[in-house]
């Protein structure tokens, strides 16, 4: 029997296939090297083959499309629920089988080798940031044991690594100057990683028309800007700005029974990274807004009916929608312009 669907469990070394034909029969299961893997879909007339959505299902799902297939990738929550009892790889290739024939399945756009080197660029970026705050932290816990106090603030807390650096240390031991030393080494040596970063990701916003117009929206910068534009690779696969809000996490978790309607707090599903960018770039938004309230009464008058984190959020909701509507319409952002953002 000719397979049309196939299941496809991802693993580093060994691979699990489960195919089915047209009635919905198992005709092929068996696990594959990773050698054998094209080789083996080589030899299959173009079916439908499901992936679970993970690091390397990206590579894969461009390889196998070569071969003439037709991939789609999922959400591995939601292929979860076809599992039956013990989770096995065999167990899993038959869950993903069974998923990716559903209707109401939603699935993940297979993103290009493009988009995936400028998400590398920002995932290095986010780990870099948070060891250079583990060091600068180190830094003035260590310090302060011994009298010294680091002012608050990022280039402060610089520049005394950079005078540490220089053999301007503070008075304090000579075990805990080499300690010191050292961290501080470490610490500038990440800045300047960060800034190469920087620049890099400015080359990459001036070649991408759709982060050049994200960057028209207040709050986001380039970093934002071009997160969007490599994780989002088709906005028309969301109905509406609701639903890529959605997709980020930041709409109401509801528990609604017996025709009560419950909201509860944000869902934070969805990527955890691009979540973050919207709701740190509303912050400084409402900064702004505290520093100057003639500057938008609109988010003045927010901030004065709601606390203030719970205004981030709700703004963060908001450019959420606004980010969908540009990447969806090709258009730049019009302040006072108030399109319809959610069906």
């Amino acid at each position: 029997m000719q397979i049309t669907t196939i299941g496809l469990d991802l693993a580093k070394s060994v691979f699990q296939v489960h195919g089915i034909d047209a009635a919905g029969q198992a005709v092929v299961r068996k696990s594959l090297r990773r050698a054998q893997m094209l080789p083996f879909f080589a030899k299959l007339p173009p079916c439908l083959v499901g992936i679970e959505a993970c690091g390397t299902s990206h590579h894969w799902a461009r390889e196998l499309i070569k071969l003439g297939h037709e991939v789609r990738l999922m959400p591995p929550a939601y292929v979860k629920p076809y599992v039956k009892r013990g989770k096995t790889d065999a167990a899993d290739a038959e869950a993903v089988c069974e998923a990716v024939t559903r209707p109401t399945m939603r699935f993940v756009p297979v993103k290009s080798p493009e988009q995936q080197a400028a998400l590398s660029m920002h995932r290095t970026r986010d780990l870099l940031v948070k060891q250079r705050t583990q060091l600068i932290n180190m830094i003035r816990g260590l310090l302060a044991e011994f009298g010294v106090d680091i002012p608050k603030g990022l280039e402060r807390a610089l520049l005394m690594a950079r005078q540490i650096v220089d053999g301007k240390a503070p008075e304090v031991p000579i075990e805990a100057a080499k300690i010191v030393t050292t961290l501080s080494q470490q610490a500038l040596d990440i800045h300047v990683r960060l800034r190469e970063i920087d620049r890099d990701l400015a080359v990459c916003l001036r070649g991408n028309d759709v982060a050049r117009r994200l960057m028209t929206i207040p709050g986001i910068g380039p970093v934002g800007a071009t997160a969007l534009a490599a994780s989002v690779t088709d906005p028309h696969q969301f109905r509406s700005g609701r639903q890529f809000a959605a997709w980020l996490g930041l709409t109401p978790l509801q528990k609604s029974s017996g025709g009560k309607e419950r909201l509860g707090r944000i869902s934070k599903m969805g990527d955890k990274y691009l979540r973050k960018l919207l709701i740190v770039g509303m912050t400084a938004l409402v900064r702004r807004a505290k520093q100057n309230p003639e500057g938008d009464p609109r988010l003045a008058d927010l901030l004065a009916r709601k606390p203030t984190r719970v205004a981030t959020v709700a703004m963060a909701n908001k450019t959420a929608r606004i980010v969908w509507a540009i990447m969806a319409r090709g258009e730049i952002y019009r302040p006072g312009h108030r399109p319809a953002l959610a069906a």
